[in-house]
């Protein structure tokens, strides 16, 4: 009895090894797996006397809809900066929520998508899951406070340029923790 239990529990996990071997499967089981771990891992405000102010804003951004944005223009502004590619399985497990927050957020906070893939790729990644959040390209060197090794990467800064939320992997962007924290942002 005890060997038909240790054969199943080794079939079993052949079984999912193979999954996460082929390509075809490795991906949807990825961004499954992220978008659990996404409710987990929450946000959180950094405290006052350990924010970091950028220090460099002629950072130069082009959209997907082909115009440039200045970064310095976002001063006195909510900004909420996202790093990511559409071949991460944690970025695309985020994004249902990140556009969520962006329908609500969008005429108030300053949202950037920001990505090093291809725009064409991007426009069918969007299409193919129904997002309408612009995304930009990097046109030179951004300011070495946002500078990072992984993706998905976070930023939220206040209205003083101030980074209050940085965070990587995948989060639930849509929750009330994070609504209460925007909320407050933009009332300060």
């Amino acid at each position: 009895m005890k060997t038909a239990k240790l054969k199943r529990g080794n079939i079993i996990f052949l079984i999912i090894i193979a999954l996460l071997i082929i390509p075809q499967t490795r991906q949807p089981i990825q961004v499954l797996l992220h978008k659990g771990l996404s409710y987990i891992n929450q946000s959180s405000l950094i405290e006052d006397g350990d924010r970091v102010e950028l220090r460099n804003s002629n950072w130069s951004l082009k959209s997907d809809n082909g115009t440039v944005l200045e970064f310095n223009e976002t001063r006195g502004k909510v900004v909420f900066i996202n790093f990511w590619a559409t071949w991460c399985p944690p970025c695309i497990a985020e994004m249902p929520s990140l556009q969520a927050l962006y329908d609500d957020y969008y005429d108030v906070v300053e949202f950037l998508f920001v990505t090093n893939d291809d725009f064409k790729i991007v426009e069918g990644f969007k299409t193919k899951r129904n997002f309408d959040f612009e995304v930009f390209n990097s046109l030179n060197e951004m300011p070495q406070e946002l500078l990072t090794r992984s993706i998905p990467r976070t930023y939220i800064l206040n209205k003083k340029g101030e980074i209050v939320i940085d965070e990587s992997g995948a989060v639930n962007w849509n929750s009330e923790k994070v609504r209460s924290q925007l909320d407050q942002l933009l009332r300060e």
